[in-house]
C-alpha cells in the first residue's frame, strides 16, 4: 500500500512504536489540543489514533470520518466510547498484557510501602523527626491477599506474593480456576474475598459492574490492620468510603495509583491521608513496559492499514 496515513499520539510514547510505523505514516501528538472541542474540531484528519488517557468522545467519533482504528496503549478503554466508535466503522484495540509485571510489581511495591509505613517514616527522617517505634508496620508473610480481578495482573502478583508464604483469595467471573497459580482459591464474589482476606489488591476495569465494587461494607469486612491497593481504576473504590476507613483506623493503610478525578484535585481528601501511599497512575509504566505497549500499539495500527484485525479487537464495526 502507498496510501500514508495520519496518526494521533498520546502526549508521551515510547519512539520505538512510532519509529515502526514511519514508511507509511506521519504523527500528530495530542498535546496540540487545547481541549476536546479543538480535538473534534480536527477529527477527521486522523487515520488512526494510539490513546492514553484522553477521552474519545461520541462527538469525536461522529467527525472522525476518515478514522480506521483507535489503540489504547494499556487495557482499560473507560474513556473510550466504544459503542460510537462501532457506530462510525471503527475498530477499537488495545494492548493487554505487555505492562502485566509493571503493574504487578507496583501493586506490591505499594502493598508493602504502606504496611511497613515508609512514606511517613521517609518524611519523618528528612526533618529529622527520629521517632522509629512510631512506624511500626505489619508483615506481609503468612497473610492472606484478596484480588479483586485475577487476569494477567492480579495473576502475576498472585506468583509474586508465593514467596512470602502468602496464600490468595480472589473473585473473577471471566477466569477458570485451573488457570490460576497454585496459590489462588477462587471465591464466588467481592464480598467473600474481603471476609476471607486480610490485604486487598484491585485488579478490574472500571464498568457499571464494578463502578464502587469496593465500599463501606466490603473496607468493614477486613481487619484493622489491612491494607487496601488500587492500581486499576479510580472509580473501582468508593473513595469517600476509603478514607473514612483509614480516618476511624478501621483501615492500616492504602496504596492508591489511580483516582476518580485524575489528577486529583488540591481538596481531594486523599491527599491527607498519611497511611495512604500515593502515585501518579504509574503502576504500568516502566521503561521495559513503556517500550513493549508502544510495539504493540504500532503493530496494531500497522495490521488495520493492511487490512488485518488485530487479535485484541474490542468491537465490530459496522
Amino acid at each position: 500500500m502507498s496510501e500514508t496515513w495520519t496518526v494521533l499520539l498520546p502526549s508521551t510514547i515510547d519512539p520505538s512504536g512510532p519509529d515502526e510505523l514511519r514508511e507509511f505514516a506521519t504523527f500528530v501528538s495530542i498535546d496540540e489540543y487545547a481541549d476536546e472541542a479543538a480535538l473534534v474540531a480536527d477529527a477527521d484528519r486522523f487515520d488512526a489514533v494510539i490513546t492514553r488517557t484522553v477521552p474519545l468522545t461520541a462527538a469525536f467519533f461522529d467527525a472522525a470520518d476518515s478514522l480506521n482504528v483507535v489503540v489504547k496503549h494499556g487495557a482499560g478503554v473507560d474513556h473510550i466510547d466504544v459503542d460510537a466508535a462501532t457506530r462510525n466503522g471503527v475498530l477499537v484495540a488495545n494492548t493487554p498484557g505487555e505492562n502485566t509485571n509493571a503493574v504487578a510489581e507496583h501493586a506490591l511495591t505499594l502493598l508493602l510501602a504502606a504496611k511497613r509505613q515508609v512514606v511517613r517514616a521517609d518524611a519523618a527522617t528528612r526533618n529529622a523527626d527520629w521517632r522509629r517505634h512510631d512506624f511500626a508496620g505489619h508483615e506481609l508473610s503468612g497473610r492472606t491477599l484478596g484480588l479483586v480481578g485475577a487476569g494477567n495482573a492480579g495473576r502475576r502478583l498472585a506468583e509474586l506474593v508465593h514467596g512470602f508464604g502468602v496464600s490468595c483469595v480472589a473473585y473473577d467471573p471471566y477466569v477458570d480456576s485451573e488457570d490460576l497459580p497454585a496459590n489462588v482459591e477462587l471465591l464466588d464474589s467481592v464480598s467473600a474475598v474481603f471476609e476471607a482476606a486480610d490485604d486487598v489488591s484491585v485488579h478490574v476495569p472500571l464498568t457499571d459492574e464494578t463502578r464502587h465494587v469496593v465500599g463501606r461494607e466490603e473496607l468493614r469486612a477486613l481487619p484493622d490492620d489491612a491494607v487496601l491497593v488500587n492500581t486499576a481504576r479510580g472509580g473501582v473504590v468508593d473513595e469517600d468510603a476509603l478514607c473514612d476507613a483509614l480516618d476511624s483506623g478501621a483501615l492500616a493503610g492504602a496504596g492508591v495509583d489511580v483516582y476518580e478525578t485524575e489528577p486529583p484535585t488540591a481538596d481531594d481528601p486523599l491527599l491527607d491521608q498519611e497511611r495512604a501511599v500515593l502515585t501518579q497512575h504509574n503502576a504500568g509504566v516502566t521503561v521495559e513496559s513503556a517500550r513493549a505497549v508502544s510495539l504493540a500499539a504500532a503493530d496494531h495500527v500497522r495490521t488495520v492499514y493492511e487490512g488485518g484485525r488485530p487479535k485484541t479487537a474490542l468491537n465490530d464495526p459496522k
